[in-house]
């Protein structure tokens, strides 16, 4: 009898728990520890995704966004199930919109409009992996991926993460972790992704370009910018307008010169708590059980592939646009087409550079990023508008 009691008592620790399923996904989870720290990889998005991905997988911790059954058969609801909410209703999101607009510049957009098609260029791979996601779910019924489903996968495309929420948050709840594991890591590992597809569909000479700077932008232009846009928005595409009224809302406090505070506390403060609360509910409900499933290694595999013809037909367009300039568009900025910002527009600068020290692509690069920022949060709307 004693050593039954002691038995069950062993049965209680975590251990006894534990699964090789659990066990990868915490072997996962310490790797992109590593990336983040030893090799500082987009350490604020990474470091909480990875914290949050280990606690989740730690058996009986009760620390994941899924609440637990108890043996009286009653929930029980842990920090991270009520973090998630955040996530759950659709309240992080807008509210990161809301402080990239007070971080954006529209300067570069609107002193070259041109770069806005590289923009549309970098929706292509909305476009595949909603296509991708309908032909696979025509094929195998069971994975029970339909119309909704198709869309709010395509839209890990966009390369922004808050967009990608949104939507699914809006057409297919019960898969929207997976996209959102889908769509932060891939934006995480764009320094990766992004490089070796660049250099594949440009030539040396035309990564040696330099672009001329682009002209100033009045005060008073980037100050009706964002307050016609909202009203188009809101007009024509309703469903896109909480992002687009938050990113532009942003904006224009940005813009207007009179609340400095207000710039500071959204482009710093708030915007890192965001940052850190999402990353932390994105990698706690990756647990093993949902991970280890064949539609979740199916959308993690189209989001790769929306990532990657995002990447090919921002880059193509902007070769496009340098062969119509007569080689005045250097195409490395084609990878900001996705709106991975400002993490594209980095590698296009930082690529720039290591093939001509006199290269300044960074705000080069902004314009189609932002312009792929509005972009796909109007085909988020459109999508939700026929769909939802």
């Amino acid at each position: 009898m004693a050593i039954n009691g002691m038995w069950l008592e062993w049965e209680g620790f975590a251990i006894t728990q534990m699964t090789i399923e659990k066990g990868v996904m915490i072997l996962l989870a310490l790797l992109l520890l590593f990336l983040a720290i030893a090799k500082k990889q987009e350490s604020l998005l990474l470091i909480p995704l990875a914290f949050g991905m280990l606690i989740a997988n730690l058996p009986v911790s009760g620390l994941s966004t899924v609440p637990t059954q108890k043996a009286n058969g009653e929930f029980e609801y842990g920090l991270m199930y009520y973090l998630y909410q955040g996530i759950e209703l659709g309240i992080y999101p807008p509210l990161i919109f809301l402080c990239l607009g007070a971080m954006t510049d529209f300067g570069p957009l609107l002193s070259n409009p041109k770069s806005a098609i590289i923009g549309l260029g970098g929706q292509l791979g909305i476009f595949v992996a909603f296509g991708g996601a309908l032909l696979i779910g025509h094929l195998v019924p069971s994975l029970g991926i339909g119309l909704k489903e198709s869309a709010a996968i395509g839209i890990i495309g966009s390369s922004d993460g808050p967009t990608t929420i949104f939507t699914a948050q809006k057409l297919a709840s019960g898969i929207m972790p997976i996209i959102a594991i889908s769509a932060y890591s891939y934006m995480a590992l764009v320094p990766f992704i992004q490089p070796p597809i660049m250099k594949a569909l440009t030539t040396k000479k035309e990564r040696r370009i330099v672009m001329p700077e682009p002209r100033k932008i009045s005060r008073r232009t980037k100050i009706i910018f964002p307050i016609i846009l909202t009203i188009l928005t809101i007009l024509f595409v309703p469903a896109a307008g909480t992002l687009i009224a938050m990113l532009m809302l942003g904006n224009l406090i940005r813009e207007s010169g009179v609340a400095e505070r207000h710039v500071r506390t959204l482009s710093n403060d708030l915007l890192n708590i965001l940052t850190m609360l999402i990353g932390l509910c994105i990698g706690a409900s990756a647990v093993a059980e949902k991970i280890f499933e064949l539609r979740t290694i199916i959308i993690i595999s189209l989001g790769l592939f929306a990532f990657c013809f995002g990447t090919v037909g921002g880059v193509l367009i902007a070769k496009l646009l340098n062969v119509i300039s007569r080689g005045k568009v250097n195409p490395l900025i084609g990878n900001s087409g996705v709106s991975a910002m400002p993490m594209a527009a980095r590698v296009s600068q930082k690529l720039g550079q290591k093939y001509n020290p006199d290269n300044h692509l960074l705000m080069h690069a902004m314009g189609p990023i932002v312009a792929s920022t509005i972009g796909s949060a109007i085909i988020a709307g459109l999508f939700i508008a026929f769909m939802g």
